[in-house]
C-alpha cells in the first residue's frame, strides 16, 4: 500500500496494493496494523454504502459533537471527493483537498474527524463505501454549503442534484457550530 500525504496535515490518500490476473483481482480494503503504521489508529465502528446517480453532489457534511473520521472509497463508478478543514483555529481552516476516487484506481481518502466531507458523481452512477470512527447521530448531523465562495472548491459540475438539506446548508462563516482545532491532531 502506498500512502500519500496531502496539502492538509492528517488528510491521507491511500493506494492499496492490487493483486490481479485473468480471473479478477484481490486487495485489502483495510488492515488495522498497516493503516496504524500510516497514522490511522482510530477504531472504526460503522460501515456505510451509498449509491448515487450522475451529477449528484452529497455534502458538505460533518457531525458535531462526536465527529466522525471517514475512510472512503468507490467500488463502482467515479466521484470527485473533497475534505474541508472546518476546525476553528486550524492553520488550514477553510482549505480543502480533492481527489478522484474510482472503482478502477481503488484509492481511499482518509477524512479526519473535524472535517466536512462531500463528493459529486462523475459516472452514470457510483457506489460509495466508507468506514466511520463514530456512530451516526442524526441530531448532530451538520453541513456547510457545497458552493461557499470562501471555500472555492472547483467542483467538476455546474448544477448538481442536491438534497433539500444540502441546498439549505449555511456558509462556513454562518455555521452555528464548528469543531475546534486541537494542535497535534
Amino acid at each position: 500500500m502506498q500512502v500519500h500525504a496531502t496539502a492538509i496535515q492528517g488528510v491521507l490518500l491511500f493506494e492499496p496494493r492490487v493483486f490481479g490476473d485473468a480471473r479478477g483481482f484481490f486487495l485489502e480494503t483495510f488492515h488495522a496494523a498497516r493503516y496504524a503504521e500510516a497514522g490511522l489508529r482510530l477504531p472504526f465502528v460503522q460501515d456505510n454504502w451509498s449509491r448515487s446517480a450522475r451529477g449528484t453532489l452529497r455534502g458538505l457534511h460533518f457531525q458535531w459533537p462526536n465527529p466522525q473520521g471517514k475512510l472512503v472509497c468507490v467500488v463502482s463508478g467515479a466521484v470527485w471527493d473533497v475534505a474541508v478543514d472546518i476546525r476553528r483555529g486550524s492553520p488550514t481552516f477553510g482549505q480543502h483537498v480533492g481527489a478522484e476516487l474510482t472503482a478502477d484506481n481503488k484509492r481511499q481518502l482518509w477524512v479526519p474527524p473535524g472535517f466536512a466531507h462531500g463528493f459529486c458523481v462523475l459516472s452514470e452512477s457510483a457506489d460509495f463505501v466508507y468506514k466511520c470512527t463514530a456512530l451516526y447521530e442524526p441530531q448532530h448531523d451538520r453541513g456547510v454549503r457545497w458552493n461557499d465562495p470562501a471555500l472555492a472548491i472547483p467542483w467538476p459540475l455546474g448544477s448538481p442534484l442536491l438534497s433539500p438539506k444540502d441546498t439549505a446548508a449555511p456558509l462556513l462563516a454562518d455555521a452555528p457550530v464548528l469543531p475546534e482545532y486541537v494542535p497535534g491532531t
